[in-house]
């Protein structure tokens, strides 16, 4: 994807507030990225670059991927595994798949076994503890996965203790308001690529405005073919930080770009600090 198209990299800083959080994890600097959909189309390798750069000099105490890494084809993630393995953090690298990388029946074992073979931990429903006891980092199947059951991973964990979870698709919130969420971090939505300035993303004016448009025009905008509710129900949370129960939710827009491309909207790199 051509820059003029997704626009240049933005790197979002924000200080994110856990009740709990023990002293000795004040500070705390996490790595957010998503949706790269490394396949020659829709990330340039100079973007992927920048954000590694990025990343790198933030000097994360953790670095967290939140899904579709590949577009369909699982076979790009073996180039893509020779670019992420110059990320640096202080604890390890972490990931959860999206449903693009379990799009064919290997598509999960291929893209597992390429992020392990260079030290990235996948975690799907499955719980781990790189910045130790007090603050677990919980990694969920892709929503739309038939293995998709928060409640066996979440009915683990001591209600009393502060939790982060990585989930794709943001719309999980919604159902992971049974349990203590105090950071989930997604992406899935791109940011919804096009919003109007004051307005917020397109898609949110699908059913009276772009079911207006010519169907030959509808079908060069980004998840607009079709039912765009197939994507996500709760476009409200494309992107950036919301308050969804007494949960804490952030959405990452993804470096990838599908076309036409972003307006307004461009890919991020983002850097949280807890507190």
């Amino acid at each position: 994807m051509h820059w003029l198209l997704s626009g240049p990299l933005s790197v979002e800083k924000l200080t994110v507030h856990i009740a709990g959080l023990p002293a000795s994890l004040q500070g705390t600097k996490l790595v957010h990225m998503s949706d790269l959909h490394y396949d020659g189309k829709r990330l340039s390798e100079e973007m992927l670059e920048e954000a590694i750069r990025i990343s790198n000099e933030a000097e994360p105490d953790l670095v967290v991927l939140t899904g579709d890494y590949v577009t369909d084809d699982p076979s790009p993630i073996h180039k893509l595994v020779l670019r992420l393995k110059h990320l640096q953090s202080r604890t390890g690298i972490y990931a959860v798949l999206g449903n693009h990388d379990i799009y064919y029946s290997r598509s999960k074992a291929e893209v597992s076994t390429a992020f392990e073979s260079i030290g990235i931990k996948v975690l799907w429903n499955e719980i781990a503890y790189p910045l130790g006891k007090e603050l677990p980092l919980v990694g969920l199947a892709d929503y739309w996965s038939r293995e998709f059951n928060p409640k066996v991973v979440m009915n683990q964990l001591d209600g009393t203790t502060p939790c982060i979870v990585l989930s794709h698709n943001p719309d999980s919130a919604e159902i992971l308001q049974k349990w203590r969420v105090d950071l989930q971090l997604s992406g899935h939505t791109h940011g919804a690529q096009i919003v109007l300035p004051g307005l917020g993303p397109l898609v949110v004016y699908y059913k009276p405005f772009i079911r207006k448009l010519p169907r030959k025009l509808r079908r060069w905008v980004p998840f607009l073919r079709g039912d765009c509710s197939k994507v996500v129900r709760h476009w409200e949370w494309a992107q950036g930080f919301h308050k969804v129960g007494t949960n804490q939710l952030y959405v990452n827009r993804g470096l990838g770009t599908y076309p036409p491309g972003r307006l307004f909207c461009p890919p991020e790199v983002t850097v949280i600090t807890l507190n």
